[in-house]
């Protein structure tokens, strides 16, 4: 039977990675995998026992508590308590079943229709769906891009994009794909257009400690007004490498913590309970596992930027993704996809992630190749930059 498509897939895009990795698992010759968001790196061992040991408790196999598990929401209060120098509780924490379960719910409870939503261009194609599910309109701010240099901030834009239907802020540093950090000077901004234009932050933390050369956490909750209209979303993904728990975290104000909640019960509720304590004891093990992660991180990203140099690519400040501009060799980013497979790199292209700095680019993965791997690259990137 045909029936009308509902409205608000009208403007949902393709995120590219499903594609392209389907491409990769059932592909003949062994591939660089540049694509996906998955890494190589497991997560601690402590998280790999209690999972282990998880599976034979009874407690597990519950979806109670509906808020999460106390030890989980107590850990997540905890560190975010300790990144931003506010005071957080177990009761200011709903647990989701992912980082992106938890920004859609977020967003279910704080978005009316037609409210717009800013984020950065580029921003993750997923992330720009789910403002657009849950009925807001998403309106990107750009970083401005120099070749071979760090992703800046267009702080002039930034205050230009605010507007009568501006609701919230979106945002992720290290972002998601560019790499781009927000220096103190752009967070100072921002939380001073959140208090004088009463906007809502959504801070998307799952990548927030994976920072480059030195670079230091600067908290927004943490700043003058911004405590009470900051949600922080976590996830055990990015930084604690556990992608398949499907755990993440939503930390908020107390007077949005009931309709985190009703929307929470009304959509996935929470994750499996054989992944909540695993998570909550990898997030409390992180001090001594991170910096060894982090600084395998910037290896691997270093290990790019000489491989690719000479080429236009903009330096990640954090994060494990790098973009390259093959609009300047006359390729959409959909093309140069399809060159590089033939030379053996599978890599995802730029589509709906940006309008300044969206298909004019090819993205690279680097969290889940090692170094000597990825020591193959550049060679195979001016092979199909320059043809046959």
């Amino acid at each position: 039977m045909l029936r009308t498509r509902p409205a608000r897939l009208q403007h949902i895009a393709s995120i590219g990675v499903d594609r392209m990795g389907a491409i990769a698992d059932h592909f003949s010759a062994d591939l660089l995998r540049l694509e996906n968001l998955d890494t190589d790196i497991p997560p601690t061992k402590e998280a790999l026992d209690v999972t282990r040991q998880a599976i034979a408790h009874d407690s597990s196999n519950s979806y109670l508590p509906f808020v999460g598990q106390d030890r989980l929401r107590a850990s997540a209060a905890a560190h975010v308590s300790a990144l931003s120098g506010q005071h957080y509780k177990m009761d200011h924490v709903v647990i989701s079943a992912g980082g992106l379960s938890g920004i859609l719910n977020t967003l279910l409870a704080t978005v009316d229709t037609g409210d717009e939503v800013i984020v950065t261009d580029p921003t993750y194609a997923g992330l720009l769906n789910r403002i657009r599910l849950a009925g807001g309109v998403p309106r990107q701010v750009p970083f401005d891009f120099t070749a071979g240099g760090e992703w800046k901030l267009n702080q002039t834009a930034l205050r230009a994009a605010i507007g009568p239907q501006t609701r919230a802020m979106l945002l992720m540093s290290p972002s998601m794909p560019s790499g781009g950090v927000f220096d103190s000077s752009d967070w100072h901004l921002i939380g001073q257009l959140c208090v004088e234009k009463d906007l809502l932050l959504i801070l998307d933390s799952a990548m927030e400690r994976l920072l480059f050369d030195g670079r230091a956490v600067i908290h927004p909750a943490g700043l003058p007004g911004m405590a009470e209209r900051t949600v922080i979303v976590g996830a055990a993904s990015k930084e604690l490498r556990m992608i398949g728990w499907r755990v993440g975290w939503i930390v908020a104000p107390e007077w949005l913590i009931p309709d985190l909640i009703a929307v929470s019960l009304a959509n996935v509720v929470v994750p499996v309970g054989i992944a909540q304590e695993a998570a909550a004891v990898a997030l409390e093990h992180t001090a001594s596992d991170l910096p060894g992660y982090v600084g395998e991180l910037e290896r691997r990203r270093d290990a790019i930027v000489s491989e690719l140099a000479g080429l236009p690519f903009g330096l990640p400040a954090g994060g494990w993704s790098m973009l390259l501009r093959v609009s300047d060799f006359g390729f959409t980013g959909t093309q140069m996809s399809e060159r590089l497979l033939e030379r053996g790199v599978c890599a995802t292209a730029m589509t709906g992630w940006g309008i300044e700095h969206g298909d004019q680019y090819i993205r690279f993965v680097f969290a889940n190749e090692p170094v000597g791997r990825l020591l193959t690259l550049g060679d195979k990137v001016r092979a199909a930059l320059e043809g046959v």
